[in-house]
Order: C-alpha cells, then structure tokens, then sequence
C-alpha cells in the first residue's frame, strides 16, 4: 500500500539528511481494507511502514488467506475456474476520503503472480485481471478493486486414474458381449465389469468437487 500524508514531512538536510523512517503501523493512520471473500486467514506480524520526508507512506503486509469461490465443474476434469479477490473500504467513501488505485498494470501483476504461484500443482495460472469501480452501499459509494484470477485444471492425473480405466472397462464390455464366448463366460465377464465399474464409481465421488450447482458431465455418464 502506497499512500499521502501531506502532514508529515520534513527537510532531510534540517535532521542529519534522514530521508525515510520506520515507524509501527499504529503510529499515523493507515487505510483499512478488507478482503470481501474472505472467510479465514493468517494475518502477518509486520506491522510496520516506511515514511519518507516527502510524506510517502509504504506499507506490505504479506498474509495467507483463505477465500470463497464458486466452482463451474461441468467440464472436470478439463475445467477453468475464475475466482475473484476484492479489496474495499467500506469506513471511507469515495467521494470525498479514500479512492483506491492499483499502482502496476494486469500484464506486471500477471508476471509477479506466475513467480509465486505454484507450477508444479493440479492448478494452472493462466490469467490475471484487475477492474476498479465504484460500490453502492447505503446511499454512498465505496472504492473496490477486484482482482479477478483464472486458473485451469491439469487433467493428466485423472487421464491416468479414471478415464482410461473407465474406457478400458467399457471396450472390455462390449468385447464380451458380442464375442463368441459362452453365456456362461459372458454372466462371469459382465459380473467382473459390473464389480469393476462400482469400484470406479466410488473413487469417481471421492475425487469429484462438490461445490457446484451442476454435476461435472463425467459423473453423470
């Protein structure tokens, strides 16, 4: 965070050319912000800024948050998902107190995001957007930015695990039923597929998202 205080300043040749100073963060007022889809988080302890002599204030707090987001799992396992982070301040309107600006473009944020993000997980980064607009909320309007985030699936694992099996069972099915066996060898076959497919069924609810309101198109085949 990135602010003004046209308060507090100095001439750095009147104190020993001290031209920025660090103070706890309780010191001078800091612009409260909240994180919208939140719903848990670890909060840092730096709680310090930097203050330079021509009133600049700088303050990073890194936190671990956990958020809220709404899952399209129709195409899993070969699904993109788009979650939202919104930052506001909901003490201070826009009007006349606090206007929120990002201070790097989608394209810097995007390529500070890739360096931290995780590449060797199940999630791919893909693509990073920010919109800032105006929030009315009781008669007034509040900052927000939102920082809108895509990430997409890497199906592989499932490939291996489910699909194949799953395609492999169902060629061995038809194999059976219309190869020249005995009604017999057949019964024995289709009762193998039958306890194999269930088997696959109760790995397929273990490993589906349940956050959605319809059922990924793999779980309903």
């Amino acid at each position: 965070q990135e602010w003004k205080n046209t308060f507090a300043t100095w001439d750095p040749q009147d104190f020993c050319n001290i031209s920025k100073i660090i103070l706890p963060t309780s010191t001078y007022w800091s612009p409260p912000i909240f994180i919208l889809e939140r719903v848990n988080g670890q909060n840092s302890n730096l709680d310090y800024m930097v203050v330079m002599h021509n009133g600049s204030f700088n303050s990073t707090q890194p936190f671990q948050v956990t958020l809220t987001c709404s899952l399209m799992i129709l195409k899993f396992p070969f699904d993109t998902q788009t979650c939202n982070v919104s930052i506001a301040s909901f003490l201070y309107p826009a009007v006349s107190d606090l206007v929120m600006k990002t201070r790097r473009s989608p394209a810097e944020m995007m390529k500070d995001s890739q360096s931290y993000f995780l590449t060797d997980g199940e999630w791919k980064f893909t693509n990073l957007s920010i919109t800032e607009y105006m929030e009315q909320l009781d008669h007034e309007q509040f900052s927000v930015v939102t920082y809108t985030i895509s990430i997409e699936r890497r199906p592989t694992l499932y490939i291996l695990n489910l699909i194949l099996p799953t395609c492999a069972l169902y060629l061995l099915d038809m194999a059976v039923l219309f190869g020249p066996s005995s009604l017999e060898e057949k019964i024995s076959f289709q009762i193998a597929i039958i306890l194999g497919s269930s088997m696959l069924a109760v790995i397929l609810n273990n490993i589906l998202p349940t956050s959605s309101n319809k059922p990924p198109v793999i779980g309903t085949h």
